[in-house]
């Protein structure tokens, strides 16, 4: 792939990512609740990580014309999952619908971010930028798999507030 491609797609990629981070960063400093607050800070930081690694993939590559090999066998959605699908979170959320509407935004986000991933790790023959957006791909499905889990179980209890259910 041109050099040209390479570039955009990382200047695209730390795009995706500032959008992410400035948007969860502001519904954690509008949201009321203190569980959807940290849920939200945590998405923030992971963002923020992202932005890191990509920034520096970035000068490597401006630098060096290639990727460094980086380390992206590290698994830390832990710190999201500890938060996700708490009592509180959910009573929280369910109690605000903007928090309900911006997991739905939440989750074209990292769609986005999984499509622009996977198609590039899919594309490059470079080892190490497969590497970094396969990394980064699984990364934002871990958010996908979070945010939607939340969205669904905030549905079904509207459904259930709201008889829905046929039985």
């Amino acid at each position: 792939m041109s050099e040209d491609k390479t570039v955009d797609i990382l200047k695209n990629a730390i795009l995706l990512e500032k959008r992410g981070h400035a948007f969860y960063s502001q519904v954690a400093h509008q949201s009321s609740g203190k569980a959807v607050k940290q849920f939200f800070e945590t998405m923030a930081d992971e963002e923020a990580k992202h932005i890191k690694v990509l920034s520096d993939q970035f000068k490597t590559y401006q630098d060096k014309n290639k990727f460094d090999p980086g380390d992206f066998n590290d698994d830390q959605s832990a710190a999201i999952a500890s938060n996700v699908l708490t009592r509180e979170m959910k009573a929280e959320i369910a109690a605000a619908g903007f928090e309900a509407a911006a997991i739905s935004a939440a989750m074209s986000m990292e769609e986005r971010a999984i499509k622009l991933y996977t198609e590039r790790a899919e594309k490059t023959s470079d080892s190490n930028e497969k590497a970094l957006y396969s990394w980064l791909a699984n990364w934002e499905r871990q958010h996908l798999t979070f945010l939607s889990d939340i969205d669904r179980e905030l549905r079904e209890a509207i459904w259930q507030d709201a008889s829905f259910w046929p039985f």
